[in-house]
């Protein structure tokens, strides 16, 4: 059965034209950006549990809710449409559509002793976000450095996050740049953005473009 599903595999990949590239044995290097955020999750999902005992089902729910951050990041822009804020997220691949989540308490400064199992494990998830994404969106700025050579280069009708260090799990301020700013001397370290709220001026280091935007 597994071999005629390989055979199936294999006949539609080749009908299709589909060519795999895989990086060499044990050489994590070749792998670049996605091996770089490899490393970041597991740094952060270690760090953020520390010496903590935890049952397996409060690791479940703990990983799950880890899960629901990575897959929600924006990927890219779904349409060249400037009125179009909706991103393209790996939830996509999964279930065809974006994650939601409702708003909910702040736990990161409240005392573990006073939290029922699934607040410590909210609380647990909120300081993996709080310091996985700010990595997240920097390993995007400097790569948009290592793609243009520098990280002041974002045309018109780019679609950025805005960086905002009080942003919940899963939400990602998205805009478009509608305008840029250069100063006296040719350099532009400012632009116009606008959202789904309004239209803001922001400094072009409190900007980050879309992965698959550089």
């Amino acid at each position: 059965m597994i071999r005629d599903r390989r055979e199936h595999i294999e006949t539609n990949l080749a009908n299709d034209g589909i060519k795999w590239h895989f990086i060499p044995p044990r050489s994590p290097h070749f792998g670049g950006l996605w091996e770089a955020a490899v490393k970041s999750f597991k740094h952060h999902f270690s760090r953020v549990i520390g010496e903590t005992l935890l049952t397996y089902e409060a690791l479940h729910s703990y990983a799950t809710e880890i899960e629901a951050i990575l897959n929600s990041r924006p990927l890219t822009s779904l349409s060249s449409d400037p009125n179009d804020f909706n991103p393209l997220t790996p939830a996509h691949f999964l279930i065809g559509g974006p994650l939601t989540s409702i708003p909910e308490h702040d736990f990161r400064d409240t005392n573990v002793s006073q939290l029922s199992t699934w607040q410590h494990v909210q609380k647990m998830k909120q300081h993996f976000w709080t310091r996985w994404h700010k990595e997240y969106l920097h390993e995007l700025t400097v790569r948009r450095k290592w793609h243009r050579g520098q990280t002041n280069d974002l045309p018109v009708n780019t679609m950025v996050i805005l960086h905002e260090d009080n942003a919940p799990p899963i939400r990602w301020p998205l805009g478009r740049i509608t305008e840029v700013h250069p100063g006296e001397d040719g350099v532009i370290r400012v632009a116009t953005v606008r959202t789904t709220n309004g239209t803001y001026k922001r400094s072009i280091k409190k900007l980050s473009p879309l992965f698959l935007n550089n």
